[in-house]
C-alpha cells in the first residue's frame, strides 16, 4: 500500500559509487525530506536537507546513537570487494558490520524500511562455492529476521554511473561503453545508479511483493 509519508533516510556508503548514486537521487526527490549520511571521512556533499556524521568505528555507534532516531528508511550501500580478502575478514566487514548497524536501527526505529545493497549472484542457500555470495546470502537472510517494518535486498549487476559523480570506480570508465549493448542484450544485468536510488525510494513508499530485487525488479520499481 502506498504511503504519503515523507522519507527520512539514513545512507551508509555515500563515499562509494553506489551510495553516492543513491544519495544523489534522494537529494533530487521531493519524496525525501531529510537525509543523514554516516561516513568515516567527509564526503564533500552540501545540501539543505542533508546532515553528515563523521564516525570512524561502525562497530561502536554509542556516541552517535541518539542522532539516529526519527528516521524511517535506511539505504545501506556500504560494502567492500572480496578480492584479496580472507573469508574471515570479508565476513567481519560485510556480515558482522551490517548486522550490527541494522540491529541498532531496528531497535530505535522499528517503523524503518531497510534497503540493503547485495549483488547479482548472491547465494541465499549460504552453501555455494563462492565465498562472497555465501556471506552476502547470510547477510540478506539474517536482515530479514530483524524487526524492521520492511527489508528489501537489492541485487544489481552492472550499474551505470551519472555525470558529475565523485566516486565512480576507476575501471568503469574503461567498460562504460558496454552499457548500451548490455542493456539491450541482457537488461537484467545492466541498470543505472539512478534506477537503484529511485527504486529504493519507491520501495519505502509503495512496498513490493518481492523482498529480493534483481535488475529487472529494480528497473520496474524505479518507474513512477
Amino acid at each position: 500500500m502506498e504511503t504519503t509519508n515523507k522519507i527520512r533516510a539514513i545512507i551508509t556508503g555515500a563515499t562509494g559509487m553506489v551510495g553516492e548514486g543513491v544519495l544523489h537521487q534522494c537529494l533530487l526527490s521531493d519524496k525525501v525530506e531529510r537525509v543523514l549520511i554516516i561516513n568515516r571521512k567527509p564526503g564533500g556533499f552540501n545540501h539543505s536537507k542533508l546532515k553528515e556524521i563523521i564516525h570512524a568505528d561502525f562497530f561502536n555507534l554509542a556516541a552517535i546513537e541518539d542522532q539516529l532516531e526519527g528516521y524511517n528508511a535506511c539505504f545501506f550501500c556500504a560494502g567492500v570487494s572480496s578480492v584479496g580478502m580472507s573469508e574471515e575478514a570479508y565476513y567481519k566487514v560485510t556480515y558482522l558490520l551490517t548486522l550490527h548497524v541494522a540491529e541498532i536501527l531496528s531497535r530505535i526505529n522499528p517503523d524503518m524500511t531497510f534497503c540493503y545493497v547485495s549483488g547479482a549472484g548472491t547465494d541465499s542457500s549460504e552453501a555455494g562455492r563462492s565465498m562472497w555470495a555465501r556471506v552476502k546470502g547470510k547477510t540478506e537472510n539474517d536482515l530479514m529476521k530483524l524487526p524492521f517494518k520492511q527489508v528489501f535486498n537489492f541485487r544489481p549487476g552492472f550499474m551505470k554511473s551519472f555525470k558529475g559523480a565523485k566516486n565512480t570506480l576507476p575501471f568503469y570508465k574503461y567498460i562504460s561503453w558496454m552499457y548500451p549493448i548490455g542493456r539491450l542484450i541482457y537488461p537484467k544485468g545492466f541498470i543505472t545508479l539512478a534506477e537503484v536510488g529511485k527504486a529504493m525510494i519507491n520501495t519505502v513508499n509503495r512496498g513490493t511483493g518481492r523482498w529480493t530485487l534483481d535488475g529487472n525488479d529494480i528497473v520496474a520499481m524505479a518507474k513512477e
